[in-house]
């Protein structure tokens, strides 16, 4: 879990710091004041142990070298060159910080010239072993078979894509440690969650011959097949168990299937694979999950966003969509422990700075261009109507 986020003179930031919630973060803004870059670099900062997990012996050494390469590959700067992720216009030098559960706690900073980034300080972040997620804008399921084909061009395919593609690419493809169906019998969270899924878009997605095929269908509840025939025993037993059951619809390609049930189904397919694990994983990070998604599917991405929070996920999304965000504040359920914590990014009028309003209440929210362009809209209709 991230706590805290601290930037100085890095990208679209002079000096900014967010205190992140344990549950549900939702970062707003106008364009280019940094909601992305504000992700990815949360991301990047929570990935200690997973680029360090390979390396014998992580020194300080190591980390700036791990670290560096992977801010690298998710900014993808000109020329390649730390220097340009630096704050325009600007002497001083850049510095990151990330705060963690447990103490940890990572501060590094770089120049104009830098090769690597500086650990200041890293209060045991190689031990933070809870692995992120990262959701880009565009949906990547029916990208994994080019990106991982036995003849693709991995320099290519690096030229194209930053970390945040190819890392989902990754998670996206591995199997998993178990079956999905006993993991949906084991754990009454999947039980839950999976099939409102599967709901949502008439079906799952699933990994075959190299790439992901479609298949429509639910789940639902059936005998157990492995039940005992002692009707003696079946009285000590649960005798039901939860089962995808597909249609006789033909099995469809990826790539024809709409582009908004491609980003159900990766969360989906994230859930049944143990890549995100509510309570053990990393932060969910997901930039603009309202991309290509009709805005009918915003109220129950949103009821099974908060579900996960209240088994222990912590998510971190950015929003350009009000329906997305209203929904958050209207189904907010504080009887369930439910917290949400709104960041609207703005820009200084003087300085042209960006800075951050946060709030838990969404109706305090003074800096938001998303409620204030609904309010115009509303207006001008309402003035329409009155002839």
């Amino acid at each position: 879990m991230i706590t805290q986020i601290g930037l100085k003179n890095f990208t679209a930031f002079r000096d900014l710091a967010i205190d992140l919630s344990p549950k549900i973060n939702v970062i707003i803004g106008e364009n280019g004041t940094g909601k992305t870059h504000l992700l990815k670099v949360a991301y990047g900062l929570c990935m200690g142990y997973t680029l360090l997990k390979s390396i014998s012996a992580a020194g300080k050494k190591a980390i700036e070298k791990a670290l560096t390469a992977k801010l690298l590959r998710l900014f993808m700067p000109l020329d390649n060159k730390l220097g340009k992720l630096r704050h325009h216009g600007v002497s001083d030098n850049a510095q990151l910080d990330a705060c963690f559960a447990s103490d940890r706690k990572v501060v590094a900073t770089f120049q104009a010239q830098s090769r690597t980034l500086t650990i200041q300080e890293s209060a045991n972040f190689e031990q933070y072993q809870a692995v992120p997620v990262f959701i880009p804008t565009k949906e990547v399921l029916s990208l994994v078979q080019g990106m991982n084909h036995e003849e693709h061009d991995q320099k290519t395919v690096d030229r194209i894509f930053d970390d945040s593609y190819i890392d989902l690419s990754g998670l996206l493809k591995r199997k998993g440690h178990d079956d999905p169906q006993t993991k949906i019998d084991l754990d009454p969270r999947f039980g839950s969650i999976v099939p409102k899924l599967v709901k949502l878009i008439g079906g799952r997605y699933y990994w075959e011959k190299g790439g992901f095929c479609f298949q429509r269908g639910s789940y639902k509840e059936k005998p157990d097949p492995e039940r005992s025939k002692s009707k003696h025993a079946q009285v000590y037993q649960d005798s039901m168990v939860t089962r995808f059951i597909p249609t006789a619809d033909p099995v469809y390609s990826s790539s024809m299937t709409a582009e908004g049930y491609k980003k159900i189904g990766i969360l989906h397919r994230l859930l049944i694979n143990g890549s995100l694990n509510p309570g053990t994983s990393g932060p969910l990070f997901w930039d603009e999950p309202e991309s290509n998604m009709n805005p009918k599917l915003m109220k129950p991405l949103v009821q099974i966003l908060l579900e996960l929070s209240r088994n222990g996920q912590q998510i971190v999304l950015a929003t350009h969509d009000y329906v997305l965000l209203k929904w958050f504040d209207l189904l907010m359920d504080k009887g369930k422990a439910d917290h949400v914590r709104f960041h609207a990014l703005y820009r200084d009028i003087e300085s042209g700075d960006v800075r951050v309003e946060s709030t838990n209440d969404y109706n305090l929210i003074r800096k938001s261009a998303i409620s204030d362009a609904f309010a115009e809209l509303y207006d001008e209709d309402v003035k329409r109507a009155l002839g």
